[in-house]
Parts: C-alpha cells; structure tokens; sequence
C-alpha cells in the first residue's frame, strides 16, 4: 500500500534514534539520581540543580552539557559538564546539600 507525504523520521533516520535510545553519558543509574535529587530537594537536603547551574553560568557564561550525582568522601556532590562560552569544557564539582562550587577539572 502506497502512503502518500514523507517517511516519519524513524524510518528515515533509524541511526538517530538507537543513539538517542541507548545511556546517557551519566551512566545507567540516571533515572535513580534524579528521584534522589528531587527528594533530597523537596526535603531541604540538597541545593536545587537549577539554582547550582545558575551560580555556574555567572561564573563562566555558558550551557549545561548534562549533570549527575556523584559520593565523595560520604557526602553527596553535583558534577556539572559544561560548555563555557569561548567552547571550553569545564566538570564543576558541587557540594549538592549547599550548592557550594568545590572545584572544576
């Protein structure tokens, strides 16, 4: 049977899509950090992300490239991938109960 307009994209483009499909760069456990974080959130614990990557962009100007949560040394931290204006990646490490930048590699 003929169908008349374009392929959906998925027909078109299969690639983009098992790309998009497969895990992120924050590792499998990412759906499990973003409860946690919205928990530790909702229950004063943790420094909301929006708030940590806006103290980043006055910092050094620029985009998110993608976050997640991280232990070290039994607290928990933000690493913030991002992309600095003049296209510099920068990994921010951030205290996630005070939203306090500890440091960047």
């Amino acid at each position: 049977m003929r169908r008349d307009g374009p392929e959906p994209p998925r027909a078109r483009y299969p690639e983009a899509y098992r790309a998009s499909e497969s895990p992120n760069s924050l590792g499998s456990d990412w759906r499990q950090q973003q409860e946690e974080a919205r928990f530790g959130v909702k229950r004063g614990r943790m420094a909301p992300l929006g708030q940590v990557i806006g103290e980043i962009n006055r910092r050094a100007p620029g985009r998110q490239l993608d976050a997640g949560i991280e232990d070290i040394g039994g607290r928990p931290v933000y690493r913030v991938r991002w992309m600095t204006a003049n296209g510099r990646r920068v990994d921010y490490i951030v205290d996630a109960a005070t939203g306090a930048i500890l440091g960047e590699h």
